[in-house]
């Protein structure tokens, strides 16, 4: 399906010199056998490896990162009540189906977030005086209805998320204070009518390790099956912080699954003080290989999501400030260390190319008083590459206007440029080739390296 998609990338530097040629930074993915995507290595081990994923970015190299690295797929707000009923018996699923369009056009999973919360709700439900009886006929209609509409495409729904407070009671929601504690039981009994196949999930956070609120909810989840209401599995959200994952996950893992049930790390991240530096994402990549490696050791470990694959798309910065670099990518979209650490985790390697092994090359080909033509060759001897990524500095306001055969983006004097969907591989003794046309003033020198 899938042939020599690796995107670990290794960052390599090689000088040149010359009056038309630079020093480029060249950020590359190793391809050999021993690297498959994460998804590959998490099918061998029968896992699910996932992220949240945002609709609308569903393309280029996001869509690219998201579709050939992960089998499951979870939209991160596109299915929550507020997003999908703004106003009441008004729907909007446009960003829903095109997460599961895409998941099902890439081979993935999808995981249903969230049908029954506290939070996120529109306000028109919120700001409503609703009976008992009411509210339950709008909690079993709004399932029926967004579970219905999915069914058969979805693998699981986290039907009930966040019910408890950290010392184990419940938390007083819209829910709880109409319903009563069985509106969970109601929540998954309907969804359980809607869609028979979909496996049924309670998801809550600060629950990972043993502790008062996991207790609550593992003797809920005991409740609930010696009532023999439908309930197939529990999320451990995992939205960790540095150097604190819990030295009983593990265990706390296996004692869910010994209740018969199945387990999932939903929403993995672990967010550091900024800004980050070598120390903390060698830590982080410690952190997580070991929430992997946990779920890897129980059978009934379906897996592990991550909240967002990049930095760019992470929710940490903004919820918790001077925090964040949380997720296995970079803004730019290269791994950090971390992304060695899920693939070690699942039994993969993550051996780099030889250092120089490739190099990019930069020169102007052709110029004139107002501007110039500027090429890019990027070639490996003794490695390969299944995706590029060259950065430079200019140094005297040069302008790019034009790119062809990558995609470029200029921030002031930096300048990115990523491969084309059709010339990411670069076979060892191959090489690849893109251009541009850019302005410039009175000088054009030789731009600065930077790293990306």
């Amino acid at each position: 399906m899938r042939t020599s998609r690796h995107s670990l990338r290794h960052r390599l530097a090689a000088l040149f010199t010359g009056a038309a040629a630079l020093t480029a930074l060249l950020v590359a993915a190793p391809a050999h056998a021993a690297d498959p995507p994460l998804r590959d290595l998490a099918d061998t081990k029968g896992k699910v490896i996932g992220t949240a994923v945002t609709g609308s970015k569903l393309t280029g190299t996001y869509g690219h990162i998201a579709g050939a690295e992960f089998n499951s797929l979870t939209p991160g707000n596109a299915m929550k009540w507020g997003s999908v009923e703004p106003t009441r018996g008004t729907f909007n699923w446009t960003e829903a189906d095109q997460i599961v369009d895409f998941a099902e056009a890439h081979g993935q999973q999808v995981r249903g977030h969230t049908l029954v919360w506290h939070s996120q709700n529109p306000s028109w439900l919120t700001n409503g005086t609703w009976t008992p009886a009411q509210l339950s006929q709008l909690l079993n209609d709004h399932i029926a209805l967004e579970v219905g509409r999915y069914k058969g495409r979805l693998a699981a729904w986290d039907v009930v998320n966040e019910p408890f407070n950290e010392d184990g009671t419940y938390r007083q929601t819209l829910w709880y204070n109409g319903l009563g504690t069985d509106y969970i039981a109601q929540a998954l009994t309907a969804a359980r009518a809607a869609d028979p196949a979909a496996k049924l999930y309670i998801n809550d956070y600060n629950v990972e390790g043993v502790n008062a609120k996991s207790t609550a909810l593992y003797n809920l989840v005991k409740s609930l099956k010696e009532r023999g209401v439908p309930i197939d599995g529990v999320g451990l959200q995992a939205h960790l912080i540095l150097g604190q994952v819990p030295s009983t996950l593990q265990q706390n893992i296996q004692r869910f699954a010994d209740l018969g049930v199945d387990v999932a790390i939903t929403e993995l991240d672990i967010r550091m003080q900024l800004p980050a530096d070598a120390a903390k994402l060698a830590q982080q990549r410690g952190d997580y290989e070991a929430v992997v490696k946990a779920c890897v050791a129980v059978s009934r470990c379906a897996g592990v999501t991550v909240w967002g694959f990049t930095d760019s798309d992470s929710w940490i910065p903004d919820t918790f400030p001077g925090q964040g670099a949380a997720t296995p990518y970079d803004e730019n979209y290269s791994p950090k260390p971390a992304y060695s650490g899920i693939a070690t985790a699942l039994g993969g390697t993550t051996t780099p190319p030889p250092t120089g092994a490739c190099t990019a090359t930069y020169s102007v080909t052709s110029q004139w008083n107002t501007g110039f033509t500027g090429q890019v060759r990027i070639a490996c001897s003794g490695a390969s590459l299944s995706s590029w990524r060259v950065n430079w500095t200019y140094g005297a306001g040069q302008q790019i206007t034009q790119a062809w055969n990558a995609t470029c983006t200029q921030t002031g004097a930096a300048v990115s440029c990523t491969n084309a969907s059709w010339n990411g591989s670069v076979p060892n003794g191959g090489s690849a080739t893109f251009g541009f046309n850019a302005n410039w003033n009175g000088s054009n020198p030789v731009p600065t390296v930077t790293l990306g």
